[in-house]
């Protein structure tokens, strides 16, 4: 048996699944020490289900703690950046163009050093042993212990990132160092930018990793410890640790996987209602769409892949105001069940109108009664900010089948614009931690090659290879491991006909593997 969770901003679900089969679920509040919710959730699913903490072979986590640390600014620490580059490279500086309250909060300074690499391979110039000997004397004087190191054209070639990471690990004690080419693709800023959101939130990781860990060790489990990828895919919970920024977005990415396998439906948009707020995709074969551009997290562009979701101010706390013409997007989050007034409270929120309506039965008191017309209002206002949203994310006017899943998913509609049928999944208020468990482990591969179709063959033929001895390396049964993505972009700015291949290879968890690794 193996157990999903997903850490929300208002709830924290766990599920029990055994195969294939939902043996049990659970909700609790998300809590401000991570540490009460989680447990309080998986204390209920596991009297619930009477399974043994000794039977749980390894436990999946989803969160969206990081993400939310880098849109309200809390909890990222200060850091540098040091990018080997000169003399190119230095047109624009790291952070330039970030929100000027998060660059207020974690600009750490900036650091430049000749060298780096050309797209083939080339030096641009030798590192400078001086240059990099004051640099560390600098870093090392303003007391900032958060790092990014950024090389030119580093995801192809790693050396000149490797040697100054290992100048500047060698010399400082306490480093959070990130190498950049550990997370991005090719585009510098872009990379840049991972590496410092990376690097300044390793100190919230080692807390928030910790706590899961504190969870699972106080309710008896013992197994190994996953986290959710934005990809849909897992890690092991010291990878996350190291690169937390890898988890952005992986609670919508879980919620789509979850809906997928509990409609049996590939092709389809996804709604994902929670106590905040509405996140709206499309399911492609089963997983989520890609973004197609540079994402972008707390104002930030990232350049590493990430699901195209489009999230509303719509969720089960969100306030209505205004005799219901307008709900959302303010929010009483995990207030819910003091505020609403369904729970006794005295603030009119979008799970009141369900109650109201007939949607749902939640709460334990009886709704007060209303001014004539609130309840319509405020229904055909979620209706209009849900088909909007909608409308937004399909790709053509074809109509889809839409699947609702999360705790408030019965503020959906069924008569939806463009849209052939509502799903309402069993167990559809715990999607999300069930695409937790559920989730594979992968790994990518990225490299450019010369134009020519014998060229192209053997290129291709690496990088798969290489993608899929990753996947494996990561925890992927062999037998499992397949192709899912292959991405050809012709670089036009380069001298000679140059494209940038990238492949990435999914497979099922091998459970025996880790079995064998716990005996």
């Amino acid at each position: 048996m193996r157990i999903g969770i997903d850490v929300g901003g208002t709830h924290t679900d766990a599920v029990i699944m055994d195969g294939a089969e939902v043996v049990g679920s659970a909700k609790a509040l998300t809590t401000s020490d991570i540490l009460s919710g989680i447990r309080a959730a998986l204390d209920e699913v596991l009297r619930q289900t009477g399974a043994e903490p000794s039977a749980i072979e390894c436990v999946m986590i989803g969160t969206t703690q990081f993400t939310n640390a880098v849109v309200t600014r809390s909890g990222v620490a200060r850091t540098a950046a040091v990018r080997v580059c000169l003399p190119t490279g230095s047109a624009v500086p790291p952070m330039a163009d970030w929100p000027q309250d998060l660059r207020s909060q974690m600009d750490g300074g900036a650091h430049w050093l000749h060298g780096g690499h050309e797209y083939n391979g080339r030096r641009i110039a030798p590192l400078d042993a001086i240059e990099v000997t004051q640099t560390i004397e600098s870093i090392d004087a303003s007391g900032v212990r958060a790092l990014a190191v950024t090389g030119v054209f580093s995801p192809l070639t790693t050396e000149a990132e490797d040697e100054v990471a290992a100048r500047l690990h060698d010399s400082i004690d306490g480093l959070d160092l990130t190498r950049s080419h550990e997370l991005g693709r090719l585009g510098l800023l872009e990379r840049e930018n991972a590496a410092l959101l990376n690097a300044g939130l390793k100190p919230l990781a080692r807390h928030v990793i910790g706590a899961m860990r504190a969870a699972l060790e106080q309710a008896g489990i013992a197994a190994p410890v996953y986290i959710s990828q934005n990809d849909g895919t897992l890690m092991e919970a010291a990878a996350a640790q190291k690169h937390p920024v890898r988890t952005f977005s992986s609670g919508p990415t879980n919620s789509m996987r979850g809906a997928a396998w509990l409609s049996n439906v590939d092709h389809a948009i996804v709604v994902d209602v929670g106590g905040t707020t509405a996140d709206v995709g499309m399911l492609i074969d089963g997983f989520p769409r890609p973004s197609g551009m540079t994402v972008e997290v707390g104002g930030v562009r990232l350049s590493f892949g990430m699901p195209d979701v489009l999230s509303i101010g719509l969720g089960g706390g969100s306030v209505v105001r205004k005799s219901g013409t307008r709900v959302g997007p303010e929010s009483v989050g995990h207030e819910l069940v003091k505020r609403a007034l369904v729970f006794g409270g005295d603030t009119l929120t979008a799970t009141d109108i369900g109650v109201g309506a007939g949607l749902a039965r939640i709460g334990d008191r009886a709704l007060p009664d209303q001014k004539p017309g609130v309840l319509d209002a405020a229904r055909q206002r979620i209706r209009a900010l849900l088909a909007d949203a909608v409308d937004r994310i399909k790709t053509s006017p074809a109509p889809l089948p839409l699947i609702a899943v999360g705790g408030g998913a019965f503020l959906v509609p069924d008569d939806l614009p463009g849209i052939t049928h509502v799903a309402r999944p069993q167990h559809a208020g715990v999607a999300n931690a069930i695409g937790a468990a559920l989730s594979q482990v992968s790994g990518e591969a990225e490299l450019l090659y010369a134009a020519g179709a014998d060229t192209r063959d053997a290129a291709m033929a690496s990088a798969r290879q290489q993608a899929a001895q990753r996947a494996i390396s990561a925890g992927a049964r062999p037998d499992t491991v397949k192709i899912v993505d292959v991405e050809e972009v012709s670089l036009a700015y380069m001298a000679e006909s140059t494209t940038r291949l990238w492949v990435k290879a999914v497979g099922d968890l091998d459970l025996s593997e880790i079995a064998a690794r716990g005996a």
